[in-house]
């Protein structure tokens, strides 16, 4: 499948690997004013559409991550922070709030390689993301409070599910900054690495994902999911089926073979 066109991210695939990275370093990718939503969301509507694509990575260029909403805006109320109340809550179910719909929708497991400060929205994207893999440059801040505003891209839901509701209320009420060590302590990244071996790390664990069965580890995904909102029954019944379609499927067949060699090599 042919893929989208971008305005302000760049997109490369090999391997069955995505990677999609912002290219609004001059703004400090910052999440309004510019188009990275429209094309997170393309990205991603791509992504379900293509079987090839295991894996997607995203990523920032320059020195930041994201710095979510444009302060300059905010300040002179232009653009995505002009109008009424009316106005203003259209806008955001209409703009950013898709980036969460979107992401939560994802079929394949999403990687965040966070670069640089990843703040308010782009905290955000970051926990939207099934795992992070940040440099020892990243720095990670709920700030909205800061600015007299609330998460309104709905960073409050994603993160008290990813470190409890205390750790992710007193980031929300404190709008602390923190590093990267610090994120890892809280359990927000899985690992920090040398900002130089930050894009190598997270594509050598997007490819170690891709290769495994696509359509298991896709499905795989969806009951990762579903296992945060549905009562342990109703899962199971769903797990049952899910588990003969696997095993309906080619690739498992293929898989079983490959590992029974493997493992007759070693005898």
């Amino acid at each position: 499948m042919q893929k989208p066109t971008l305005t302000d991210c760049s997109l490369t695939c090999k391997g069955g690997v995505a990677i999609l990275t912002f290219d609004r370093h001059d703004v400090r990718n910052a999440l309004t004013g510019t188009a990275i939503a429209d094309d997170i969301v393309a990205v991603v509507e791509w992504v379900n559409q293509d079987a090839d694509v295991a894996v997607l990575i995203i990523t920032g260029e320059g020195s930041a991550f994201s710095a979510g909403g444009n302060i300059k805006d905010m300040l002179d109320k232009h653009g995505d922070f002009a109008g009424d109340v009316e106005t203003l809550e259209q806008r955001y179910r209409q703009g950013i709030q898709r980036i969460p719909k979107v992401l939560y929708r994802c079929e394949v497991p999403v990687i965040a390689a966070v670069n640089g400060p990843a703040i308010g929205a782009g905290f955000d994207i970051a926990n939207m993301c099934d795992i992070r893999i940040a440099s020892d440059k990243a720095k990670f801040g709920e700030t909205f409070i800061n600015l007299g505003i609330i998460p309104g891209d709905g960073g409050a839901w994603f993160m008290q599910r990813l470190i409890g509701y205390q750790q992710a209320a007193h980031l929300t009420f404190t709008g602390e900054v923190i590093d990267a060590y610090k994120a890892k302590e809280l359990g927000i990244v899985l690992s920090v690495v040398p900002n130089d071996e930050l894009q190598r790390e997270a594509l050598k664990l997007a490819t170690e994902m891709a290769a495994k069965p696509t359509h298991a580890l896709r499905m795989s995904k969806r009951l990762m999911q579903m296992a945060q909102r549905t009562e342990l029954n109703d899962f199971l019944d769903v797990c049952a089926t899910f588990q003969g379609i696997c095993h309906n499927n080619p690739e498992h067949i293929d898989a079983v073979k490959a590992l029974i060699d493997k493992l007759a090599k070693k005898s």
